[in-house]
């Protein structure tokens, strides 16, 4: 730690005032360096005599206490006196990341409901939290920081707790306090949705899969009327009052639900939306109004139609349920890592009913699943939307971090190729794409200079995304990978920001 101190006597730092700090986190000296060790001006905070800020030493970074008196010990880690200095170095550990809550409150988590764009990130690798907030924090959009599903926690051996503490720590050393959320993204049981309200996500994405019956959509007349006949004579007569040939008209757009299809809806859907109803009860149990519960319709293997988006949100509303954002399947494609799949005008003319729905009910938020390099159809979602939308880009950071790997480390990146081909059959499991990656250029064949350009092919950005789990377990490669990306922080922080700011641009938010 002596060339922390080294730092912060040559500068001056530990006598300084908050105001004074201030002025130097404003500047565009983001960090002060001596040899290889570097300091985050922006994390520069004092309180009752303790000067706070994240640093990196020996390619780790930490939490930094720093006093001419004995430090606290809420904060666990090596305590050194230099002098009359006391410094000590926490761990970016999920005990010092609740500690650090109670001191500085803005690293954690907050419900952004009121808040009217917001950007989903995902960062499965716990560390590009800081380029992210970089991007967002120059547009009028608020950042969820903290995003991962059940399955992404499996994938990279992490938890919600931990993805919380790791999005904390970078939002201390960015000094960022204008809000981030957290989501515990795609949960379908009240134990999954538990552990993310312990672990104080405010977001929670209520992913109705397991109480949807989708088989109905292809159910004939006759079949309908059946099953219909089934449900209790109160909500036979319930649908067949509300939905009699419904027609909802709003800026210019139709909608019509004609008595059979409602029906169908009711089959469809009621059971799902009974288990909404009862997750937003229990969620407000536990966090009063400060929570953002999303509706997940979206992994189906049809389009959501609008008039069954229609009856969804009304029934919702009906219930009680407190709808902050809501995802339809669109139609066309949202695969991972890629643009969209399908006709832009289609898509357009869909979007634009969605989104008329949404704005006569409550003015909810349209959320956009998988939407991560979605770059065609940013400029309509903006559009129609006037921003009033959630944009979920999980996945589309960890592969921008791998092109960091092909620019600098060659055999590394050679290596993570190979291995991705070999992972690839079993993520398909996982996930739905239509990547066919038998006709990829031969990495053997190419020079080091070439192999970014896979990073920009289709299916081998989808071969990538989708088998980050086993390359993230895979003991040959991790550790390099983190130790490269590591090494070159900064272009790694800088392929992340930028690829952020674009899709923040071709959604047409503004600057702040």
């Amino acid at each position: 730690m002596k060339k922390i101190i080294e730092i912060l006597r040559e500068n001056n730092l530990e006598e300084l005032s908050q105001t004074q700090l201030d002025r130097l986190k404003a500047s565009e000296r983001e960090k002060i360096e001596k040899d290889s060790t570097r300091l985050y001006t922006r994390s520069l905070y004092t309180r009752e005599g303790i000067l706070y800020f994240v640093a990196k030493e020996d390619g780790e970074k930490s939490l930094y206490l720093c006093s001419h008196r004995v430090l606290p010990e809420d904060f666990t880690g090596q305590v050194e006196q230099f002098g009359d200095l006391f410094l000590k170095k926490a761990p970016f550990s999920t005990d010092n990341a609740a500690t650090l809550r109670t001191v500085f409150p803005f690293t954690a988590p907050v419900s952004l409901r009121e808040k009217r764009t917001t950007i989903g990130c995902g960062d499965r690798l716990g560390i590009a939290s800081a380029a992210h907030i970089r991007a967002i924090r120059k547009y009028q959009a608020y950042p969820v920081l903290a995003q991962q599903s059940i399955r992404e926690l499996n994938f990279t051996n992490r938890t919600f707790k931990r993805i919380v503490a790791d999005a904390g720590f970078q939002v201390f050393q960015e000094g960022y306090e204008d809000g981030w959320g957290a989501d515990g993204d795609h949960l379908k049981s009240i134990e999954d949705v538990d552990t993310a309200l312990q672990a104080g996500m405010p977001m929670i994405t209520l992913d109705l899969t397991e109480t949807l019956h989708p088989e109905a959509v292809r159910w004939d007349e006759p079949k309908i009327e059946e099953e219909f006949g089934e449900l209790p004579q109160a909500v036979r007569k319930h649908i067949d009052q509300e939905y009699r040939d419904l027609v909802f008209e709003n800026r210019g757009v139709t909608v019509r639900l004609p008595r059979l299809e409602a029906r169908r809806c009711a089959l469809m859907y009621l059971d799902a939306l009974d288990f909404a109803a009862l997750m937003d009860r229990h969620i407000r149990e536990h966090r009063g109004e400060a929570y953002d519960l999303e509706i997940s319709i979206d992994e189906t293997s049809t389009a959501t139609l609008p008039g069954h988006h229609l009856f969804i949100i009304r029934e919702l509303r009906r219930r009680g349920v407190t709808v902050n954002s809501l995802a339809p399947r669109f139609i066309g494609e949202f695969q991972k890592g890629v643009d969209y799949i399908g006709n832009l005008e289609e898509f357009e003319g869909q979007f634009a009913v969605h989104c008329a729905i949404a704005q006569a009910h409550g003015d909810y938020k349209i959320s956009i699943h998988s939407g991560s390099d979605k770059f065609s159809v940013y400029p309509a979602i903006g559009r129609y939307t006037h921003h009033r939308l959630h944009l979920k880009t999980a996945g589309t950071s960890w592969v921008e971090a791998i092109r960091t790997i092909a620019r600098t480390e060659p055999e590394l990146y050679r290596r993570m190729h190979k291995k991705a081909q070999d992972f690839f059959p079993e993520a398909l499991k996982s996930y739905h794409i239509s990547a066919d990656i038998s006709g990829l250029p031969d990495i053997n064949t190419l020079r080091d200079s070439q192999l970014e350009e896979y990073l920009d092919i289709s299916e081998s950005r989808q071969m990538l995304h989708i088998s980050y789990g086993g390359l993230l377990r895979d003991s040959e490669i991790r550790g390099p990978f983190f130790k490269a990306l590591s090494d070159h922080e900064e272009l790694h922080d800088t392929i992340i920001r930028k690829h952020m700011e674009k899709h923040l641009s071709k959604l047409g938010v503004k600057k702040r």
